[in-house]
């Protein structure tokens, strides 16, 4: 059964690629027709997410190591092997990928106007780049999925964008590419230090967690090589103030673009930080906490502030997710088991209630083709059932009890309060932040006077369109009403990594650890 997993784990990876073949066997015999590229898909994409559920099924809750894992030799004389596998950390994030592809692509049936065929090849392109990124334990296969993701999201952007699309795709590809290269020469520099302390050549992320690197500063070895990482991990994520690039590509971006750019490709960053730079570099990360937590607070502050500013729907969306993905940093930084279980947590309810408002603002664009606040209002009194969708996922990104939000959030907070009261009364404040910008732009378009005679004539969301939300929806309420069979497959992961990498770091103790409290400041990094 075991090893029917594993081979299974690749062919989640890699099945999305058959639909290529096929789709465009399909535009060739039903020239004229997109219908049945569409269903071919979709339906790939569907199977694919059904191949991915024995990932979470089969999953043992109490082991803190690897499964699913397959090992070939890839360049034996580099130590390069397809190595792939997934812990409680990766595994979310490849069905946060398996469960997100179908409803994008169902999201774009009517969306998308020219190239559907080499739309729909694109994006299952992006489905196997980012599982492959999630689950590689190899470096230079990590490295390979990193990259090809850059370039199916390209050309979303830059062909089915809106007017400044190329402007937006090439800042994006730029952006990424400067952090992939600075990631890539620390990578180099891991692979000869492994030959230098092992005697052997390895790109084994298991690996280089065996690595000891000296620290006595930024200019130590270990400090330049976080440094790189940090960048190449921040952009993506991305962390203030590398954020610039986000409100353009997520408002140039098609509907489809922008659900997979937020739901899911932003996460690449987040756990590259929990997979990479805390193991790899621990006395860094540690000397450095501070400044870390100060950056993402500030991200969730000023991401807050600036989304109230927003007169555009979609862009405010966009700016929630600096705000947003600040708390998720926070939560790792504070290197406690409810810190970090909690940023894991958040990344998975970022992805579904980011992606439901970037669906929701994508349908309302459908109908209007505008994206001003100014000029919606009274939209629920034509759209009710829309605006039950709409209102659902506001209260979910503003972490309602008994929604997916609550739970990350509260976490972080119980994680950031464990570590320092008063980060934890900072990063608060992106929250109430976080209620009154979503809520005021909740008001101005759904209440009010229906005084445009547009919106008179709106009509309600189609069958098609509640079957793109309705998932999302659902697993809002099971996320946030029972969390367990989530946080129960993290937790042994997350206590590994804090407990192997940051064992003299006070803050690991599980809240509630009778031990008596240690000195709590940061412990001198090692000359």
């Amino acid at each position: 059964m075991e090893s029917l997993l594993s081979g299974n784990l690749s062919l989640v990876i890699f099945f999305p690629l058959l639909g290529i073949p096929l789709i465009v066997f399909l535009s060739y015999i039903y020239k004229g027709s997109e219908r049945e590229m569409k269903i071919a898909a979709l339906a790939v994409s569907l199977i694919n997410f059904v191949l991915s559920i024995p990932l979470f099924t089969s999953f043992a809750g109490g082991v803190p190591g690897m499964q699913f894992e397959t090992k070939i030799p890839w360049i034996a004389n580099l130590g390069v092997s397809y190595h792939v596998g997934l812990d409680g950390i990766s595994l979310f994030l490849v069905l946060l990928t398996t469960f997100m592809m179908p409803i994008t692509i169902l999201s774009s049936w009517h969306a998308i106007h020219k190239g559907m065929r080499e739309f729909l090849i694109l994006m299952l392109l992006l489905e196997t780049a980012l599982i492959g990124t999630f689950a590689a334990l190899d470096m230079i296969l990590f490295l390979v999925f990193w990259e090809a993701v850059l370039i199916p999201m390209y050309f979303i952007i830059g062909i089915w964008g809106t007017e400044r699309r190329i402007y937006a795709a090439v800042k994006f590809f730029l952006y990424s590419a400067f952090g992939s290269a600075l990631m890539l020469i620390a990578i180099l520099y891991l692979f000869f230090e492994h030959i230098k302390q092992f005697g052997a050549p390895s790109m084994d992320v298991l690996d280089f967690y065996k690595l000891t690197l000296p620290f006595y500063g930024i200019l130590s070895p270990q400090g330049l090589l976080f440094l790189a990482f940090f960048l190449a991990f921040a952009i993506k994520v991305p962390l203030f103030p590398f954020h610039t690039w986000l409100p353009d590509a997520h408002v140039e971006a098609p509907t489809a673009g922008s659900v997979i750019l937020a739901g899911v490709l932003l996460k690449m960053g987040t756990y590259g930080f929990v997979r990479f730079l805390l193991p790899f570099f621990p006395q860094a990360t540690e000397k450095y906490l501070p400044i870390l937590i100060a950056i993402a607070i500030i991200g969730i502050i000023y991401g807050a502030v600036v989304a109230f500013a927003q007169k555009d729907l979609k862009k405010l969306v966009a700016y929630s997710s600096v705000s947003h993905l600040g708390m998720v940093m926070l939560g790792i930084f504070v290197l406690n088991l409810q810190g970090v279980e909690g940023g894991i947590y958040q990344m998975i309810n970022h992805g579904l209630s980011t992606g439901a408002l970037f669906l929701i603002v994508g349908m309302i664009y459908e109908r209007r083709h505008t994206k001003k606040i100014a000029d919606f209002g009274g939209v629920a009194k034509v759209m009710p059932v829309f605006a039950a969708f709409f209102m659902l996922a506001t209260l979910s990104s503003i972490g309602l009890p008994l929604l997916n939000g609550f739970v990350g959030e509260f976490l972080i907070l119980l994680g950031a309060f464990e570590f320092n009261y008063v980060y934890a009364a900072l990063g608060a404040t992106g929250i109430i932040l976080g209620a009154v910008y979503m809520l005021t732009a909740y008001q101005k378009v759904m209440f009010g006077p229906l005084d445009k005679q547009e919106n008179k004539v709106l009509h309600d969301i189609n069958l098609r369109e509640i079957l793109v939300l309705l998932p999302i929806a659902v697993m809002m309420f099971v996320m946030g009403i029972y969390p367990k069979p989530f946080l129960s497959r993290m937790e042994p992961s997350v206590e590994a990594l804090l407990e192997t990498k940051f064992p003299n770091t006070a803050v690991v103790r599980k809240l509630g650890d009778e031990r008596p409290p240690e000195d709590r400041s940061y412990p001198e990094s090692p000359e």
